[in-house]
């Protein structure tokens, strides 16, 4: 069963955290790159802690083994200085689908009792 086994590893690229340089006045995209390292299909699905301001298309998907899609995260337009930025990430999660399962993303592959794992990535802000 898929479920019990721990999902393989993926690459980001970038792979520590994103930045964004001022100025905050106009929507920023930074695109992301994930590859899916692993030996099996996997579902995956982005966080973040602050909804308001950035945005992350397309937000889950399917990977097979060794596939790799890019992902757009933008920056809304914001008052820099003005703003808590500290906390600002987006989390990356990903699981096993189940066996047999089409490659479609399903919400409830990450609610039952099979392995989630997380990336969080840092949002830097830039003056």
């Amino acid at each position: 069963m898929a479920q019990s086994i721990p999902p393989g590893d993926i690459i980001t690229q970038p792979n520590a955290k994103v930045v964004f340089n001022a100025p905050y006045d106009d929507k920023h995209t930074y695109h992301i790159k994930v590859i899916n390292a692993g030996g099996r299909r996997i579902g995956w699905a982005f966080k973040t802690t602050n909804m308001k301001r950035l945005g992350v298309d397309p937000p889950c998907g399917v990977l097979d083994p060794k596939e790799d899609v890019l992902v757009a995260v933008s920056c809304d337009a914001f008052a820099f200085g003005q703003e808590e930025t500290n906390n600002d990430r987006i989390t990356i999660e990903w699981t096993n689908t189940p066996d047999g399962a089409a490659k479609q993303f399903r919400r409830e592959w990450f609610q039952g009792d099979g392995i989630v794992r997380r990336k969080n990535l840092p949002i830097e802000y830039n003056p």
